[in-house]
């Protein structure tokens, strides 16, 4: 079984993991009964191992990575490729791969900048009364 593992950096501000949050429900939704599970880099859990663990836990043999960074700078590039390291010696069982950074991706790319355009041509919003 496939398991999906998504990637973000992390913040200490719970608020920052909303729209990430959200978008690991709208995947379980549309993943045909594969297990999604959201893991952070740092400053907030669960970190990537343990999200691994808990997809070979459920039966998963095949975990993607979805990176959820706009682009591959040094967590992508660096910090990433050990992380799955560690992660391939841990569960030798469990084949793992890594995507691209989802940022990198034409889908998203057309999508942000379609989403700022709307954003700039939206009616400013109203000044709060001094």
């Amino acid at each position: 079984m496939q398991g999906i593992l998504l990637f973000a950096h992390g913040a200490r501000d719970p608020a920052w993991a909303r729209p990430f949050e959200t978008i690991a429900a709208r995947m379980r939704e549309a993943a045909g009964g594969r297990p999604v599970a959201l893991a952070y880099l740092e400053l907030m859990e669960p970190r990537l191992d343990a999200a691994a663990h808990a997809l070979a836990a459920q039966g998963c043999t095949l975990i993607t990575v979805v990176p959820l960074f706009l682009g591959a700078g040094g967590h992508v590039r660096r910090d990433l490729p050990e992380l799955l390291a560690g992660l391939r010696a841990q569960l030798p069982a469990v084949t793992i791969r890594d995507t691209a950074a989802i940022g990198e991706t034409e889908a998203i790319t057309r999508a942000i900048a379609q989403a700022a355009l709307t954003l700039v041509d939206a009616p400013p919003a109203e000044e709060p009364a001094a």
